[in-house]
């Protein structure tokens, strides 16, 4: 279920750079969430720079870059993996973008287990017992 986004304004980087950035979040997030890798997608949405803005002016004319990210996880995650989610994912793109980490942002969408489909049936159904063991409180 863990989906990412990177929302990027085009030719600002290499093709390598979006490589790693897909690659090192997607490890990271199967690491937080303790799931195998092949559970999680990410992409990478690319915007041409007269399209996107930051602070009111387009990026072709100030050439600001500044990253978004958002990405979805079932609720009921607790919030320090969140929270961890939060940091290490702008940790990943300052790094691998070269941006200044205050210019980056994000944000968690969740979903109810029973709002998401895996294969065509709900999540609540399909990963009933990994959801019963994140309710349960860990020692």
């Amino acid at each position: 279920m863990p989906i990412l986004h990177f929302h990027l304004a085009e030719g600002h980087y290499a093709t390598e750079q979006h490589e790693r950035l897909l690659t090192e979040a997607s490890r990271f997030f199967a690491d937080v969430l303790r799931c195998p890798i092949d559970r999680v997608r990410a992409f990478i949405h690319l915007y041409r720079p007269e399209l996107t803005a930051v602070g009111g002016v387009p990026v072709s004319r100030e050439g600001t870059r500044a990253p978004y990210f958002s990405f979805i996880v079932m609720e009921g995650r607790p919030l320090e993996e969140r929270h961890r989610l939060l940091a290490g994912f702008t940790d990943i793109v300052a790094d691998v973008l070269g941006v200044e980490r205050s210019l980056v942002r994000g944000g968690i969408v969740p979903v109810q287990p029973e709002n998401w489909s895996i294969g065509g049936e709900p999540a609540s159904v399909r990963r009933r017992d990994e959801i019963a063991a994140r309710a349960t409180p860990r020692r």
